[in-house]
């Protein structure tokens, strides 16, 4: 396992630009995603991207107050992460970047082990906070661009 972009020996995270082995090495690792802003209409782009992520083996679990209960491409929808009984290893957070900051301390309550914030998205404050926790943080970037760019394959 290599150690790019790993915090802890003096240096803060460079966020303006990730080297592809990092963001590799992430969306290889991980299984079960947590979508915070998945939506139920089709014309959002977290439709879209989780609908992505399920179809490339990723298990994608919505998140979202306004359609708990309901499911989103055959996933329930919880209203927070801690409602979820099962381990997320990343969470997906599609919400403004003033809201953002709720979801990470959401995601270092529940112990994910990364947290991605989509294009457009950003907080370096919360990405600090996660940071000091050992959490992985990626931002402004969507794994369903980032994905076939890396030319990644998973077997699920």
């Amino acid at each position: 396992m290599q150690f790019v972009g790993v915090i802890g020996y003096g240096d803060a995270m460079n966020h303006d630009s990730y080297s592809d082995d990092y963001l590799r090495d992430i969306l290889m690792g991980v299984k079960t995603i947590a979508v915070v802003g998945a939506s139920p209409r089709p014309h959002r782009p977290s439709h879209g991207v989780m609908r992505y992520l399920q179809g490339q083996g990723y298990r994608a679990i919505p998140v979202n107050p306004f359609a708990a209960g309901n499911t989103i491409h055959g996933e329930r929808c919880y209203a927070g992460l801690a409602e979820i009984a099962e381990k997320i290893d990343m969470v997906d957070v599609f919400r403004r970047s003033d809201a953002a900051g709720e979801a990470v301390d959401d995601a270092i309550a529940i112990g994910a082990k990364i947290v991605w914030m989509q294009l457009g998205v950003r907080d370096d404050a919360a990405a600090a906070r996660a940071e000091a926790r050992g959490i992985k943080v990626v931002m402004d970037r969507c794994p369903a661009i980032e994905i076939p760019r890396l030319g990644l394959k998973r077997s699920g």
